[in-house]
Parts: C-alpha cells; structure tokens; sequence
C-alpha cells in the first residue's frame, strides 16, 4: 500500500542541497521513516542517484545499536562517503536514539551528542543530511541553538483525510466513521477489522507512546500521568486550566496532583506531539489571554484509545479533526474571545463574552472558523454565526458542518459549507 504524501515530499525536495540538517519531526509511527526511506528515496532513485549513494540507518532497530554510540555513528558514515567527486545522502532514522557519551579528550565531564555528530558531518561539502526524530524538546526546540541556526525542520502530522481516503476503500461518509474513530497513523489502514484497529491502538498508546513519556523523563507517579492525560482526552476542545485540572484529581480521584506537576507532565505530552496547545486570543483587544487553554490530539485514534474507545463525542472529535487540518496546511491556530455588550430584560446592559473556535492565522491571511457539528434549526444557526456579527474587520468567516449540504453564503458574506468539503479540498477555505 502505497500513500502519496505529497506535501511533505515538496518539502524535502525544496531543501534539498541547502547547506542545512533536514530535521523531520512528528509523533512516532505518524510516516516519518516512510517519508524519508521510501518517498524521497525513491524520489532520489529516479533523479538519478545511486543506490550507494545513500546512506540509511534506523536507530531504532537493535541491529544497529552500536551507532548509537555517537563516535561509531560518525566513524560509520565517514567511511560511507567514498568520492569526494559525487554527492551522498545521509539518512538518520529516530536520531534521539543517540546516546550521550563522555568525551575522552576533555577532563572536565563534556558529553559528546548527536548534535556534535551532525555538526560535523555538515562540514562535508558532499553531504546533505536528513534526520527524523520524534521528541519535540530533543529536534525542535534546540535545532537553533545546537545546529547554529542550521537546522531546518519538516514537521510530519499523522494522515489528513484526504490523504487517508487515498486507499480507503468506501466511500467518503463510511470513511469519516472510521477515520473519526480510529485516527490517520498509516498503519490502521492494513487492519482489516475493528478490532484488530482497537488493538493495535490501544497497545500502541500503553507500549509507545506512554512508556516513552514516562523513560524519557523518569516519571516516578506514573499512573498520575496516566491519569491525566485521560482527563486532557475527555475534555478536549473545551477550555481548561491546570488549577481546574488539580480540583478534578482532588475531588473526583481523592489525589493531590500540584499545578506544576500538571504543567509539567502537559510539557511531557507536548514535546512527544502527542497534544497541542492553544491559546486564547481576545480579538478586539487584540491580545492573548494566557488562561484557560484548550488541548487537541495529534491523532485522534490514540485519544480515543487512551480513553478504551468509551468517550465517542462526533462533535468534540470532529472539532479536533478541523484543528488537526488547519495546523497541517500550516495555519497557526488560537481559540478567538469577541466581547459583546448584551441588553437585559431590565433596560442595562451587561458584558459578555463569545467564543470563536479557531482564528487560522498564516502570513496575511486570516480566517474565522466555526465547528458547528449540526444546523437543524434557525435557533442554532444563529447561535453559530452571532460572534461573527460583532466582528468588524473583512477577514473571511466560516462554519463547517458535518450535516450533508452543498456550500453557501449569507447576504454578510458568512459561509457555510461540510466537513467532507472542507477535508476533501485543500483549496475550501477559499470558496
């Protein structure tokens, strides 16, 4: 099975030969090593490129744990660069799988890492790097500072919708069911039945995701973290503080969780890319409120297995799957806060505050979204487009709907068009 991922394919082909570390991030199992080992390296292929030509290691497979020795890593792909006359390909698959190690020529306890490793091999005039990784902290975060402002980095997101109904075989709407269930990481799609997905999920978020989380950072309280990333499962899309999250162990679980743990262990799950965090944005203020947050899944199908498939809200799932969509065309997303003045039944007036489900902000473009899972009544669908009216600007104003309707737009220019649309379509925001 064959799944085209164009976009990112583009992406490594448009950074091809610039002089800096191709770093390909995202949650694990999400397509990085097949981006990397099948889509580019067959792209290579084709240009033209031979075979030995490029170098590949997965670090992650115990075949190759010595290179995880950061000298024999160095040592190994040194000796596979042979002509100084021809260009090489390295790949470094999971490169956080590289051991820190004591460097034997200084006393004063200096670790040699994979940066170092990296570092040196850009030196090579006839070398262009590519590296995956799946810790946000170790890839991310650093890539300026550890790269010297050489790291360039490719963020991969689990399947799209579009990209899933590539190889899905049924139609649009049979594929919502399933992909609203069972998430985008490619390997649901060779699982023939619904358990055999279940499963495969729910062993995956246990023996991955979590004990990675819980290694990496030498979590001691683990059925804490545990426990709240269940919490953050059931309440997303709906705003949320750690001081609320502290009240909710304390009254409902009888367990005193401090509010820097809290934030500290929503650290963990972020720097996995297991969640992402938005803020709110207060729009005719034109100002971020730092509090409540809301917490979106990367996948999915791991929420709802961390959750044992109990929790199945279509509405607060199909709201993550609209985030999910904006943050891979590469918007940058914030919950809106529109503050209106409303008249009561005794003649005064009294502040209130609206909330809009997404601005999509990217470069000068700018878009307000509404998930709106049904528009059955008049009542409801003013309901939904009522924060718009006390918006003043020309940005475009959206609602999605998952009711099956064809696309239209209101005498204010507000339009309303389905889920399936605005999946389907990477142009749709601009109909």
């Amino acid at each position: 099975m064959r799944i085209e991922r164009n976009k990112y394919l583009q992406e490594l082909i448009d950074r091809r030969h610039n002089g800096l570390v191709k770093v390909i991030t995202g949650i694990r199992r999400c397509g990085k090593s097949y981006l990397l080992f099948t889509l580019f390296y067959d792209y290579l292929i084709q240009e033209g490129i031979k075979q030995e030509n490029i170098i590949k290691l997965e670090l992650d497979q115990t075949a190759n744990i010595k290179y995880r020795n950061p000298f024999e890593l160095d040592k190994y792909v040194r000796e596979q660069i042979k002509n100084k006359e021809e260009m090489y390909y390295i790949f470094l698959d999971e490169i956080q799988f590289v051991e820190k190690v004591k460097n034997p020529y200084i006393e004063t306890g200096a670790e040699i890492t994979f940066y170092d490793v990296l570092n040196g091999l850009m030196r090579i005039s006839n070398a262009d790097i590519y590296v995956t990784g799946s810790n946000s902290k170790m890839l991310s975060s650093d890539i300026l500072t550890e790269f010297r402002g050489r790291g360039d980095e490719v963020r991969v997101h689990p399947l799209t919708f579009s990209e899933y109904m590539q190889v899905y075989k049924g139609d649009k709407y049979d594929g919502w069911l399933d992909y609203y269930t069972y998430g985008g990481l490619p390997l649901i799609l060779d699982k023939k039945t619904d358990s055999q997905k279940a499963d495969y999920l729910i062993n995956l978020f246990k023996e991955t995701y979590l004990k990675d989380i819980i290694e990496r950072n030498e979590v001691k309280n683990a059925d804490d973290l545990e426990e709240l990333l269940n919490v953050i499962s059931s309440c997303i899309g709906s705003l949320t503080n750690p001081n609320r999250i502290s009240h909710t162990f304390k009254t409902e679980k009888n367990v005193n969780l401090s509010k820097s743990t809290i934030d500290k262990f929503i650290e963990y799950f972020k720097d996995a890319f297991l969640i992402e965090e938005t803020k709110r944005f207060d729009i005719k203020g034109r100002k971020y409120i730092n509090t409540p947050k809301k917490y979106y899944f990367t996948d999915i199908g791991l929420r709802n297995a961390c959750l044992n498939f109990r929790q199945q809200e279509e509405n607060h799932i199909m709201e993550n799957i609209i985030y999910n969509e904006l943050i891979y065309r590469g918007f940058s997303v914030d919950v809106g806060v529109v503050e209106i003045r409303e008249k009561q039944d005794d003649g005064t007036y009294k502040q209130k505050d609206l909330e809009i489900d997404f601005i999509a902000n990217k470069g000068s473009q700018r878009y307000y979204i509404q998930s709106a899972f049904e528009i059955r009544s008049p009542e409801k669908e003013y309901q939904e487009i009522r924060p718009y009216n006390a918006i003043n600007d020309s940005f475009k104003k959206i609602v999605i709907t998952k009711d099956h309707i064809k696309l239209k737009r209101d005498e204010k220019g507000i339009v309303t068009m389905s889920i399936y649309d605005f999946l389907l379509y990477p142009n749709s925001l601009d109909w």
